[in-house]
């Protein structure tokens, strides 16, 4: 291989591998939030009947 295939392969390959770190890092530092509560969609069809 050439040196510029070479060049090419190790900054592809290094910005995949910093890239897929960096997604690492943010995962595993994020601040853990007690009261973060995920809601559901309240959709109101008019072919069922209200509770």
């Amino acid at each position: 291989m050439t040196v510029g295939g070479w060049l090419v392969m190790i900054v592809s390959v290094g910005t995949v591998t910093g890239l897929f770190a960096w997604c690492i890092y943010k995962v595993m530092t994020e601040k853990k939030i007690e009261d973060h509560h995920i809601h559901g969609l309240d959709i109101d069809t008019p072919d069922q009947p209200h509770r």
